[in-house]
């Protein structure tokens, strides 16, 4: 291999590394958020299960349409209340996969759901 083949690969495999991820940052959220509560007491609210489709494009190089955390939570809770046991799950369905095989995956959708407990507002 010439050295101009070898930085090609080292590109590539940085993209392929790095595509198709997602990052959540909870910190922006503004209501407190627990990944995991105490099996000894497991919260108390209303559960929620929401779903969201992300496409990314270019073989997972770039995001199209990223799944927000902040307006799943927003839609969730109302003031001073937060978030317990907040699970994520990133999965392709079978017609994520279809979509991506017949593009050959210049398009590669995805499905993110986000599921928790809605804590209830503290009384003052």
């Amino acid at each position: 291999m010439n050295r101009w083949s070898e930085c090609v690969a080292v590109a590539a495999l940085g993209l392929a590394a790095g595509g198709c991820a997602l990052t959540f940052d909870s910190t922006r959220l503004g209501v407190p958020v627990t990944m995991a509560s105490p099996a000894q007491a497991p919260p108390t609210g209303a559960t929620f299960r929401v779903s969201r489709h992300p496409v990314f494009v270019v073989w997972g190089a770039f995001t199209a349409a990223a799944p927000r955390l902040e307006d799943v939570i927003a839609g969730q809770v109302g003031a001073g209340a937060g978030v317990a046991n907040l699970r994520i799950r990133v999965r392709a369905r079978w017609s994520d996969l279809l979509i991506t095989g017949l593009t050959a995956g210049l398009f590669s959708p995805r499905t993110v759901t986000f599921e928790g407990v809605v804590l209830p507002a503290a009384t003052p």
